[in-house]
């Protein structure tokens, strides 16, 4: 698995270099093709009990790099403070694509052993199922917010105990539009009650479009925008956690007016 090379303030960015042919035409062909054999020689390994923490490490970077291969570019922040975290954290951030779950692992492995707070029906999936349930994560309904509550928190729990961080998208749903009022404080809630810290995490991951209902994890990939991910400085909570919470509502915010700028002026 490549290790991404961070600059002395723990940032990365996509060098330039030259693209082919066939991804400068077609860049979501390109890479969706790319894609589905990542997932499918994942997901043959997973089905087999063959798929650990590396390769999942490693199939996450083989996706960043076919993004970067048909001209998308990353700029990550703060990597650094998330990795220097002793122990597991809650990790909170807004959902806004595909591109988030399938990279994240990439850039968390090895240093922080994870999983995710994901919609039940990603266990569902044809071929992902494989994958995903090889990484235990804490699968919620999205139907029922009180059961949904109980399972993140004892889920949530037991996973942090074990020394193994939590990654949350207190939303309702993937969205372009960030809407605080949608953001719930489960996240906030569940590093309260096991006493660890909180990462924040803001994203700008809409190179990678939503497609059709039916194949929405298929969308259009833009290169004109730039992928963001910031981590955010580490909180402890104190209190209800709603302050918390609010100190990381803004800091999306922020990042994604000032991102929209950047776009904005290329």
């Amino acid at each position: 698995m490549r290790n991404l090379i961070l600059k002395p303030d723990g940032c990365y960015l996509t060098p330039e270099k030259k693209i082919g042919l066939l991804s400068s035409l077609f860049p979501s062909l390109v890479f969706h093709s790319r894609q589905i054999w990542i997932v499918w020689k994942a997901s043959r390994r997973a089905k087999a009990g063959q798929y650990e923490e590396i390769d999942w490490g490693q199939s996450s970077d083989d996706i960043l790099t076919a993004l970067e291969s048909v001209g998308a570019r990353l700029e990550i922040k703060g990597l650094d403070k998330v990795r220097k975290v002793e122990g597991p954290c809650v990790i909170i951030g807004n959902h806004m694509s595909t591109l988030e779950t399938f990279v994240l692992p990439s850039l968390l492995i090895p240093a922080k052993p994870h999983t995710f707070v994901v919609k039940e029906a990603l266990l569902n999936y044809p071929v992902f199922k494989y994958v995903m349930k090889s990484r235990d994560p804490i699968a919620v309904t999205r139907s029922n917010p009180r059961e949904d509550f109980k399972i993140v928190m004892n889920e949530g729990q037991k996973k942090l105990e074990k020394g193994i961080s939590v990654v949350v998208f207190p939303q309702t749903t993937r969205t372009v539009d960030f809407t605080p009022s949608h953001f719930n404080t489960i996240g906030v809630k569940l590093a309260k009650r096991t006493g660890v810290p909180v990462v924040p995490l803001a994203l700008k991951t809409d190179a990678w479009g939503n497609g059709p209902d039916c194949l929405k994890d298929f969308g259009k990939i833009d290169r004109s925008k730039r992928i963001h991910f910031e981590f955010g400085e580490v909180m402890r909570i104190a209190g209800s956690g709603q302050e918390e919470n609010d100190r990381i509502v803004s800091f999306i915010l922020e990042r994604l007016e000032k991102w929209r700028e950047e776009d904005q002026k290329r």
